[in-house]
């Protein structure tokens, strides 16, 4: 999900965008913002596109409700860095939601592995509790999904 910023609680945005051409990244909330130097990463090592980081993520899926956490709103950025180490800044639905294992779990599986090794080397998550996520972060994909599991959203 931004030019070379350092995510914090309160202030989700879109990491790193690329290593390859320049390209622009998207914040969670569809602003697009510059990427900055389009040479390639010190030491050779490819980065990871933040639009693929965020495609992959969507095979992790709350394991309360069935639905990616990218489309449930619950991934508020992305960030990744020369040595390709994905940092997620990321809430939970609640905070006292016991499931954060599982998820961290999903997410290493979905970036770290696969063919030629994975997305990226490593991966870190902020877990982050401002902005507080509400039912307002939910795509419309997520709804959709939602709705078809008979929830009034």
């Amino acid at each position: 999900m931004s030019s070379e910023n350092t995510a914090t609680a309160a202030t989700p945005e879109v990491g790193d965008a690329t290593a390859a051409p320049q390209t622009d990244a998207v914040t969670t909330d569809g602003a697009v913002t510059p990427d900055g130097d389009a040479a390639a990463p010190a030491g050779g090592v490819s980065k990871a596109m933040i639009a693929d980081v965020e495609e992959a993520m969507k095979d992790v899926v709350d394991p309360e409700l069935g639905i990616n956490v990218v489309d449930l709103g619950l991934v508020y950025g992305v960030h990744v860095d020369d040595e390709n180490v994905a940092t997620l800044d990321m809430t939970l639905t609640s905070a006292a939601c016991p499931l954060t294992d599982v998820i961290e779990d999903q997410t290493r599986q979905a970036l770290t592995t696969g063919p030629g090794g994975g997305l990226v080397n490593d991966i870190r998550i902020n877990w982050v509790w401002l902005p507080p996520w509400g039912p307002d972060k939910i795509t419309d994909e997520g709804r959709d999904q939602l709705r078809s599991l008979g929830f009034n959203v």
